[in-house]
């Protein structure tokens, strides 16, 4: 009898031991009520979502006390005296290559580094050189780099060498600190990157104060043009002699700005990152920071929707170089905008930076591994030996190796996917069941949860001016996107829950020694179980995952699958002496959950404000994104995280009477959150976090003979420009009938106006292309002179459907600048990008090698015949005409103008050349 009841009764691996009924008579031990307080679920989540946003603040929103020159001493480190740095440099406003404001800026660098010399310990000898990059050409490919070359002349950079007098071999073995002086046009650029400078700067003056002990010598390095293509890195790689030197790199950068400097790249030698985790004093880096970055260059980046690197890429890539690659990611909306201004800096910023950089550098000059250590290994080794690596509440680092990681979650995953086995066979058929109808409802939570996210992030473009109305006020995500997806995840479940209990219904129903009432309560409470274990279920999944694609950020799931299932297996089954299925232990929950939320809610957070600040920027080509997209994408991450963070808690909610009132008030979360959209209460964007608006007098003789000049008005941020135009009120027609195209990006939606153009430009700056030679032998080679007159950047793309190769070299010299060879195309065309110093040379011959036969001449664009093109050019000029002077003067306050590599300036030329010419 015993035997019987235990192999037809036992669902789960709670359940799988006997109850006894000797004596019919005697009804069964009575279970625990099926209800629990609604105030006891209610408290739970309250306290997970403010434990949530508490690790959050203390990891990456706490910083350390700013300190006076005083307080830091001779050879520590002072962000007030940083600050000074950053202020004086901020003060010559936009400093973009070939600006007299960079020149003043690699001034300012040079001279406070020449002060840094003559205060130096007298055993430390510091070499400050002022170096002059000449003509180069980085034709690296993938990445950002795809389908272009980017060719750079002319570019300052000012050089730190720190070595101990009396160690004859310190210089051979040099740590390199990099960083770059120069902003894109549109920003004063405090965070970017003026804080980095400041911050290497005050690290230089600590360090020659500590160098007389050091092992190796420290290069600091300032270099200029890295907004132009990472061109800085590139030349000094290339050209300077110090670079044969340097055994390791350090790359500092700023994408927002203040905040925490976090290291979002390291290796690919683990020993930068396991060093720098032994002495930094607030140690901040996430592994799945380089995960994301690794993924974007793997699959986004190569698509071109999202385009970004820094020097590290060169000093990795270029140079085999292993390093640490730190960024500053705070208010990230105000990168490369107007907003990136001292203001915004928040306190303890570069203090933190500052302190970190200083206690690694004394750590690493010292030692005596540097020169075995630093180098890129051979790549069947890199991929075992990577460093894994976390912060814990910015206190603590933990690093540890690929191969242990591999070890670790082998091990868990055969113990996992034994216990499930041995439960599965002990259980049987009804287990086996259970475990189905409980998986089924994982997926009904994530079908619900992201379906009704996602409707609401549909809706949003049709109730507000603007398509991403939430870019300056991220906590309207939690009503917007959070809450219809909590609401998603409780149906979802919910419906899984009862098909679950329904099928339970009938596996309990043969258990004749059950009462009807206990038989229901037993259903509901082994339901309940159920549930809370294929959370674990779904944690496994993606360790398996996450394992077998070697992803470094799999150690999420390994937290979100160890702990609760420890506590499961320790409170629910070990010390609990119930024979049948009782419900879930609140301290099961508390317990389970501790350790995922201390390692991991800090780091959702700070990638749903990532995410949301990178709309601001995120049409790269201007209408070519949807305007739903950028919700679609912010509400599904929101859906996914709450999915896999809240399903243990979510199994914890059927017994209570909590669901309507969750229900209900999510829903009134979200009304109330759309009423302040529709109104408008809280406005789309602000003075300090503005929506990215460029103006550009266009002066265009793409395939005519007398110019058409005409001011384009374009977003890298989604949404029409209709309240921009109805406040400017300088004659504007916006639509996408006029297709502008800017050689490396086309806009396809924009405003433009020919009122008032034909001033502040003249036709002696229109740039020539002509034909010098025309050969058609067996291989047809076309010589083309391109005069850029007085631009010293342009971009060139090349028609690679006709074009098969081609050569570029300086007019005035015989320096070939781009050689034959190693060259790729996206869509077609290969890019040409130059960036160069005011004596840069602006005359060069392009040498033409065509495919063996020419396609066609002419191609089909909406409709129409146009000509074919074999060469388009754009010639920039950093000027502002009349007309777009006064336009800028009219913008509202919440638009700022956005730079990068590829944007034009505020005056630019547009020509041609057929490919029938």
């Amino acid at each position: 009898m015993r035997k019987r009841f235990q192999s037809e009764g036992s669902s789960s691996a709670d359940s799988n031991q006997p109850i006894s009924h000797d004596n019919p008579s005697q009804p069964p031990t009575k279970a625990p009520p099926p209800h629990r307080s609604p105030f006891v679920w209610l408290t739970l989540f309250v306290a997970i979502v403010y434990s949530s946003w508490t690790v959050y603040h203390y990891q990456y929103l706490s910083l350390p006390l700013p300190l006076t020159a005083d307080q830091a001493g001779k050879r520590g480190f002072s962000e007030v005296q940083a600050l000074n740095h950053v202020r004086a440099l901020t003060e010559l406003g936009p400093h973009s290559v070939g600006s007299d404001a960079l020149n003043h800026a690699v001034q300012y660098v040079l001279s406070a580094s020449e002060e840094i010399k003559k205060t130096a310990h007298w055993e430390v000898d510091v070499e400050v050189e002022l170096f002059n990059a000449k003509s180069g050409a980085n034709i690296m490919t993938g990445g950002l780099f795809n389908g272009k070359t980017l060719v750079y002349s002319d570019l300052d950079h000012v050089i730190v060498r720190i070595s101990p007098k009396y160690v004859s071999q310190a210089r051979e073995n040099a740590i390199l600190v990099s960083s770059h002086i120069d902003t894109v046009f549109s920003t004063g650029g405090a965070g970017d990157c003026s804080s980095c400078v400041a911050v290497m700067l005050e690290l230089a003056r600590g360090v020659s104060q500590w160098a007389h002990g050091f092992k190796h010598s420290v290069i600091i390095l300032f270099n200029t043009g890295e907004e132009e293509g990472l061109n800085g890195a590139h030349s000094f790689i290339t050209q300077h002699p110090w670079s044969k030197t340097v055994r390791m790199a350090i790359d500092l950068e700023a994408m927002g700005i203040g905040g925490k400097s976090t290291i979002f790249q390291a290796g690919p030698n683990p020993w930068a990152i396991e060093n720098f985790a032994l002495v930094a004093k607030y140690p901040s880096g996430q592994i799945i920071s380089q995960t994301r970055v690794t993924l974007l260059q793997q699959d986004l980046f190569s698509s071109g929707v999202i385009k970004s690197a820094t020097d590290f890429q060169v000093y990795k890539e270029l140079a085999g170089l292993s390093g640490l690659d730190f960024a500053y990611t705070d208010n990230s909306a105000v990168y490369h905008t107007k907003n990136d201004k001292v203001e915004l800096l928040k306190p303890g910023s570069l203090q933190h930076l500052g302190e970190n950089m200083l206690a690694f550098l004394l750590q690493i000059a010292r030692s005596s591994d540097l020169s075995k250590s630093s180098a890129v290994e051979a790549e069947e080794n890199a991929g075992q030996n990577r460093a894994i690596y976390f912060d814990i509440l910015g206190t603590y680092l933990i690093v540890f190796r690929q191969h242990f990681s591999n070890l670790l979650n082998n091990s868990v995953i055969m113990q996992s996917l034994l216990i499930w086995v041995t439960s599965l066979i002990v259980g049987g058929y009804p287990a086996a069941i259970s475990l189905a109808l409980s998986s089924l409802s994982i997926i009904l939570t994530w079908i619900f949860a992201v379906g009704l996210a996602v409707l609401v992030a549909f809706a949003l473009p049709f109730l507000s001016s603007s398509p991403t109305p939430y870019i300056a006020s991220p906590w309207l995500v939690f009503g917007l996107f959070a809450a219809p997806a909590l609401v998603g995840a409780l149906i979802g479940q919910y419906i899984g829950y009862l098909i679950l209990q329904k099928y339970l219904s009938k596996v309990y129903s043969k258990r004749r020694q059950l009462s009807p009432i206990i038989q229901a309560d037993v259903v509901k409470f082994d339901a309940e179980r159920w549930l809370y274990k294929a959370g674990s279920v779904q944690w496994l999944v993606l360790l398996i995952l996450g394992n077998y694609y070697k992803i470094g950020s799999t150690y999420l799931a390994l937290v979100w699958l160890v702990p609760p299932a420890f506590a499961y297996g320790l409170l629910e089954a070990t010390l609990s002496p119930a024979r049948l299925p009782r419900p879930l232990k609140l301290a099961t929950l508390v317990m389970g959950l501790v350790v995922p939320i201390l390692l991991s809610a800090g780091n959702f957070i700070r990638l749903v404000d990532t995410l949301i600040a990178t709309w601001v920027r995120f049409d790269r080509n201007p209408g070519s994104t949807p305007e739903w997209l950028g919700n679609v994408i912010v509400a599904t991450f929101i859906a996914v995280v709450m999915c896999l963070t809240l399903v243990y808690l979510l199994s914890y909610v059927h017994l209570s009477g909590v669901k309507r009132v969750t229900i209900l008030s999510s829903c009134l979360l979200l009304a109330l959150s759309l009423a302040v959209v529709k109104l408008e209460i809280v406005p789309p964007f602000t003075e300090h976090i503005s929506r990215t608006v460029n103006v550009v007098h266009v002066v265009d003789t793409t395939g005519k003979q007398d110019p058409i000049s005409f001011v384009s008005m374009f977003s890298a941020t989604p949404g029409k420009l209709t309240k921009e135009v109805e406040q400017i009120n300088e004659g504007f027609v916006c639509g996408r009938n006029n297709v502008v195209d800017f050689v490396t990006f086309s806009v396809k939606y924009g405003c433009w106006t020919q009122n008032d153009t034909e001033g502040g430009w003249s036709k002696s700056e229109l740039p020539l292309l002509n034909i010098d030679s025309d050969t058609q032998g067996k291989k047809r080679i076309t010589q083309v002179v391109i005069d850029t007159r007085f631009s010293t950047r342009w971009t060139l793309a090349i028609n690679f459907k006709e074009i098969e190769d081609f050569a570029l070299k300086d007019a005035g010299s015989s320096d070939e600048l781009v050689p034959v060879g190693g060259k790729s195309s996206v869509d077609g065309w290969h890019t040409i990008q130059f960036s160069g110093g005011q004596k840069a040379p602006t005359k060069f011959v392009l040498t033409l090698f065509w495919q063996e036969s020419s396609s066609r001449s002419a191609e089909v664009v909406d409709g129409k015949k146009h000509d074919l093109q074999l060469l388009k050019l754009r010639t920039d000029i950093n000027r502002l005409t009349p007309k777009v002077d006064r336009v800028l003067s009219k913008l509202p306050r919440w638009c700022s103008p956005f730079g990068k590599s590829t944007s034009p300036h505020t005056l630019a030329f547009l020509s041609s050349l057929p490919v029938d010419f």
